[in-house]
Formats: C-alpha cells, sequence, structure tokens
C-alpha cells in the first residue's frame, strides 16, 4: 500500500519556478489494477517517477507499506526500487550486447551479485519467449521486447509493477498481448499501474486517474470494479533481499563479467584503448628486462674476479716532491705473499701473481696475448677451474714446472679448433705442455679475458719473464664481513716488514677492495634499470590518460544504460563498481599483452644483438601491478561521474 499526501514537484528554470505536480493526494491499495491518464504536460510522468522511487517530491508525504520514504537517500531508494517494484518502459530499454535471457536477470545482479539464475528462463517461458531466451533485442519484434521487459520487471518479484506507455510503439495485436499479460499479473495480487494517453486501455483498468496541470482532475473505478480487500497481515510475497549472503568478491566477479561483456561489445575502441597500456607495459617489461640481463652478465663478470678479493699492488713514494715507483723497500715478494697467509687469520689464501705479454707458437701458428703468472688457488679463487683438463699444483709450481692452462681465444687462434691437451706450445720460445683449457669468460670492452694463458708463478718469474718481485698478491677474505678488518692488517703487516717510514706510509701500499667495485658496478646498473623503467612508465601514464578518455566517452554513451540500471535497483557503489571494473579489465587485458609483448621483443633484442636479457618474475608483478593501479586510478572519476548520475535525468538522456 502506498499513500500520497498533498506531493509537490517544482522546478526552477532561471527566475521562474514551474510546478508539474501541485497537492496530489492518491491512496493505492495492495492488488489494484490502475491507469494514470492525461494531456501531455499534466505532470503524469512526473508523478509516476516519484511513484516509481526515480524521484523524490519537493513536498508532501510519500509513504510505502507504512514507512515515509520521501526523504530517503538515492541508495535506500534503489534499494527499495529493486524489492518492492517492476518497471516496464515504453522505450522497452533492453541491452543490445545481451541475450533476452541476460536482459530479464539483470536486476539479479544487484539483488543477488549474480546473474545465473534459472529464473529468468523460467519468466520468459511464462510470457511465451522461452525458445527466444538466447536471442538478442534486435532479433526480436516489438511485442516480444516489451514481453522481455515484463519478464524483467518481475524476476524480484515486485509487489507492484509500473508501465509507462507500454504499448505505446506496438501494433494492436501486440497490444493485446500485453495488456493480457498485465491483467493476468494483476489477477495474482501484483498492484499494476499504467500511464497512457489511450482511453481504450484506461478504460481496461479497474481505476482511472486523470491528471491536468498537475492536479488529479478525477479518480474513478471502472464500472464493475471493486476495492481490493486488504488484509490486516497480508502475506509477503518471494522477495530477495538486498545482497543477502553475497560476498565481496562474488559481486566482483559478477562485475568484471559484466565489464568483459561491455568491452567485448565495443571491441576496436576497447582494442584502443588497451593499446597505450600495451605499449607502456611492454616497455617496461623490456627495459627492465634489459637492466636485469646488463646486471646479471656484470655479476658473472665480476664473479670470474672472485669474491671478497683484496688485491694489494706496491704503490709509490715521494722522494725530493716527486712521485716516482716505489723502490725495493716497498717491492712485493714471494715471502710476501707467505707472510700474511700465515698472519691475518681472516684470510683463505694469499696468492702472489705476476703478469706480462707473450707470443705462442706451435708448429706454423702464433699468437700474442697475456700471460699470468700465478698460484694453484688462482683457478678457484676466480671459479675458472678448467672444464678440460686441469690447473697445475703446489709441487709444480715449487718444482718451476713448464705447464700452462690457456684461454678458449688461445684455443681457437693457435689450435683452430683441434685439441691443445698434452700439446708443446712455445711461450717466448720457451717449451710448455698445455694440461688444461680455462672456462670462458667472454670479451668485456676492450678486453677479451679468454685471450690468456696461466703459468705458474715461480716459473713465470724465473724461467720466463725474468721478474725477481710480484706484480699483485690476492688475498682471499673468508667473509664479507672481515674485509675491512684483513684490509688493514694486510697493510698494516706490509709496512712493518717493509719498514716504511710514516712519512710514506700512505702511498707505499694500494689495497684494491674488489667488493667495492662490484658494488659500483651494480649500484650503476640499478639506477640505469630505474631509468630506464621510469622512462617506459610514461608510456603507462600515456595508456592511463587514454583509458580515462574512452571512459569517460564510455559513460555519455551509456547514460540511459546507467539510469535503467538503478531503475531496476543498482545503487551508485553499484554503478561505480561496474566502471571501475570496466577500467581495470582493459588495463589489466593491456597489462597480459604487454607482457608478452614485452617477453617477444626481449627475445629479438637478445637474438639480433646479442645483449644479455632476463625477464624476472619481480618485473611481470611490476608491470601487472602498475598496470592494474593505472587502471584503479584512471578509472575512478569516470566511474563517479557515472554513479552520480540522477536516475531519472539519465533516462529521459539523449
Amino acid at each position: 500500500m502506498l499513500e500520497l499526501s498533498n506531493i509537490t514537484k517544482s522546478y526552477t528554470m532561471g527566475a521562474n519556478v514551474v510546478y508539474a505536480l501541485k497537492g496530489v493526494n492518491l491512496r493505492i491499495e495492495d492488488g489494484e489494477f490502475i491507469a494514470i491518464m492525461g494531456p501531455s504536460g499534466s505532470g503524469k510522468s512526473t508523478l509516476t517517477h516519484i511513484l516509481g522511487l526515480l524521484d523524490v517530491p519537493t513536498s508532501g508525504s510519500y509513504q510505502l507499506n507504512g514507512n515515509e520514504i520521501s526523504h530517503l537517500t538515492e541508495d535506500n531508494l534503489a534499494i527499495l526500487r529493486r524489492e518492492e517494484i517492476g518497471f516496464v518502459f515504453q522505450q522497452f530499454n533492453l541491452l543490445p550486447r545481451m541475450s533476452a535471457e541476460e536482459n530479464v536477470g539483470l536486476p539479479l545482479l544487484y539483488s543477488e551479485s549474480t546473474t545465473g539464475s534459472k529464473f529468468p528462463k523460467e519468466l520468459l517461458d511464462r510470457v511465451g519467449l522461452g525458445p527466444r531466451a538466447g536471442h538478442h533485442p534486435n532479433e526480436l519484434s516489438g511485442g516480444q521486447q516489451q514481453r522481455v521487459a515484463i519478464a524483467r520487471a518481475l524476476v524480484n518479484r515486485p509487489r507492484m509493477v509500473l508501465a509507462d506507455e507500454p504499448t505505446g510503439n506496438l501494433d494492436s495485436t501486440s497490444e493485446h498481448e500485453i495488456l493480457t499479460i498485465l491483467k493476468e499479473l494483476n489477477a495474482q495480487g501484483i498492484t499494476v499501474i499504467i500511464v497512457t494517453h489511450e482511453e481504450e486501455i484506461g478504460k481496461q483498468a479497474k481505476r482511472l486517474i486523470r491528471l491536468r496541470d498537475g492536479v488529479v482532475v478525477s479518480d474513478e473505478r471502472q464500472v464493475g470494479s471493486t476495492v481490493p480487500v486488504v488484509q490486516s497481515t497480508p502475506p509477503a510475497p518471494k522477495k530477495v533481499e538486498a545482497k543477502k549472503g553475497a560476498s565481496f568478491f562474488t559481486e566482483l566477479f559478477a562485475h568484471i563479467g559484466q565489464g568483459f561483456r561491455t568491452l567485448a561489445g565495443n571491441k576496436v575502441r576497447t582494442a584502443l584503448s588497451m593499446l597505450g597500456i600495451l605499449i607502456g607495459v611492454a616497455s617496461v617489461v623490456a627495459m627492465l628486462a634489459l637492466g636485469k640481463g646488463a646486471q646479471k652478465a656484470i655479476e658473472t663478470q665480476l664473479a670470474s674476479l672472485g669474491s671478497n678479493l683484496l688485491i694489494l699492488h706496491a704503490g709509490a713514494v715521494r722522494v725530493g716532491g716527486v712521485t716516482q715507483q716505489a723502490g725495493a723497500t716497498t717491492r712485493l715478494t714471494y715471502e710476501d705473499s707467505l707472510a700474511l697467509k700465515a698472519a691475518i687469520p681472516e684470510l683463505n689464501e694469499a696468492a702472489a701473481s705476476v703478469n706480462g705479454r707473450v707470443q705462442v707458437t706451435w708448429e706454423n701458428k702464433n699468437w700474442s696475448t697475456q700471460l699470468l703468472g700465478g698460484a694453484s688457488s688462482y683457478a678457484r679463487m676466480h671459479s675458472l677451474v678448467p672444464e678440460i683438463g686441469r690447473f697445475f699444483t703446489d709441487a709444480e709450481n715449487l718444482s718451476r714446472a713448464r705447464v700452462a692452462v690457456i684461454g678458449a681465444t688461445v684455443v681457437r687462434e693457435v689450435f683452430e679448433g683441434r685439441s691443445p691437451i698434452g700439446e708443446m706450445i712455445k711461450l717466448n720460445k720457451v717449451p710448455f705442455q698445455v694440461i688444461g683449457i680455462l672456462p670462458e669468460k667472454g670479451a668485456t670492452g676492450w678486453r677479451d679475458q679468454d685471450d690468456i694463458v696461466v703459468i705458474p708463478v715461480a716459473t713465470a718469474m724465473y724461467r720466463l719473464l725474468g721478474k725477481l718481485y710480484l706484480d699483485s698478491i690476492e688475498m682471499e677474505v673468508r667473509s664479507a664481513t672481515d674485509v675491512a678488518k684483513a684490509q688493514d692488517d694486510a697493510l698494516e703487516l706490509m709496512l712493518k716488514r717493509k719498514r716504511v717510514p710514516l712519512s710514506q706510509k700512505d702511498d707505499a701500499f694500494d689495497i684494491r677492495n674488489m667488493a667495492d667495485i662490484q658494488e659500483a658496478l651494480s649500484a650503476s646498473s640499478r639506477t640505469m634499470s630505474t631509468l630506464l623503467a621510469a622512462i617506459a612508465a610514461i608510456s603507462l601514464l600515456v595508456g592511463g590518460i587514454g583509458i580515462m578518455n574512452i571512459m569517460l566517452v564510455s559513460v555519455t554513451e551509456r547514460t540511459k544504460e546507467i539510469g535503467l540500471r538503478k531503475a531496476i535497483g543498482a545503487r551508485r557503489a553499484d554503478i561505480l563498481f561496474q566502471f571501475l571494473a570496466e577500467s581495470v579489465v582493459v588495463s589489466f587485458s593491456g597489462g597480459l599483452a604487454g607482457v608478452i609483448l614485452g617477453w617477444l621483443i626481449t627475445l629479438g633484442i637478445s637474438a639480433v644483438t646479442g645483449w644479455s636479457t632476463s625477464v624476472s618474475p619481480e618485473s611481470i608483478l611490476l608491470a601487472f601491478g602498475c598496470s592494474a593501479f593505472i587502471g584503479v586510478v584512471f578509472g575512478v572519476y569516470p566511474a563517479r561521474k557515472a554513479s552520480r548520475l540522477h536516475p531519472i535525468d539519465a533516462l529521459r538522456f539523449e
């Protein structure tokens, strides 16, 4: 039962106030069949909108089932609409991208957070359209579309059906079918209110209300009609409570499904809006892959230099204010390496080394290469244990054995692919036996790390290079936390051993910390990766602006749809959530395609240029996270704009 008391509705147009309704008083009992008639401008549409809770009166009282509703919020009105009222519109207002069954089930999205119920199909059977349930509106006649609209009005089991010119666009046969259905609904106890301008339709109602200039001029019951008997406790029809038991995720998936359907209806526009996100995500993935690959390459190359290494060189001394090479007092000897290892407990190893250039000859081949004289621990310290053959031993070093381990470049240039193991080569005309091949390390800039020959340090000093002093001593520290202490202790020990004056101790020795070099190079690599990702992220920003633009256009194009959704029970939050879901679907789909494209780009770059690339899970998650975040951020404004549309203004939008 509903009751209107002194209802007025006015509109301000500039300096003028126009009254659409002027003190309307009505009482409508449950189960009535009412026709509201009047000429254009009489206020019947405004009265219909107020009765249907699509609009609120300027003043007066409106009670529905004994509850005052004239001052309820828009969301509360939406909940009442989906529980109490079913709408049948003159223009049908069916969504073209949905089938008949899906259109009928649309209100369930807002009452049950699902459109998967079997009830819409049952309703279509009741209105004679069961076989046409899978057809879209453009495949149905006008009468069939109106029957779909009636089934949609009944899907939430309302107490009242409000039909606005339900036969205005139909032929006489369809008009008769629709009126028959409405009469059958009334016979089942549902209150039916028809707004019409046709006398023959109005005369078929049990009660006829006429309006003119916003005032009820007549309210009469037709001949033979009776006032419905109102029970003291009327049986409550089966109703769906608002969102009863619906979880957040159920509602989320329902809206995402709606988002996919909507976007699939505008494939070209959706693809264009995804393009910006796709390019942005692909750029981020590709740039991060390049940066990550470069960082891994640096780490691999640095690992070959050894971890936790300290490299001791003889420094320079100042004589008479002039910097000169270190004298005999600061030159490094083999005994110094033994003393360092014995005196500093933090060291695993202290290995002597010398360097030089040699000419390699074998048969008719010769090659100029780098020579390194090292200790037997050199291979382990630098992760260079030969994969083919072996490294020399301490005994071979002490005996100054003429054995050599050669790099891959020397193998290619001198032996041209043949196995060198066991072969005799000459280094500066001194014969050496090849006992192993070093693992490949690759070239870095101007230096080829595989163009090298390694021999025992004692052999290099006394049998080949004629050196009496070492070029450097490499010290391997047990733990990274002990590097600083080991460095200080090594420097202090060498100053004592060489008896360096206080005035010259700062320049007497130079200790290089490989950990510092590694950290500096890694930091540079991370900085470059971040810079590349930041540049690529600009594409994501542009893509987000594109999504906002497309969603704003979508809101304008779908204004009447928004009005329909609100009329069948959608709250502001439902509309907001739906448009946000569509925005996230666009950005997520674009992000997925962007990840795939970015991965393909990295493969292409790696294949063409030979650069090292690495697509990490972190970069994929970052790209996805950014795309989803942009979808939400840039979708909020259009979604909020859509949610704040008034249902009446939206339904009237052209």
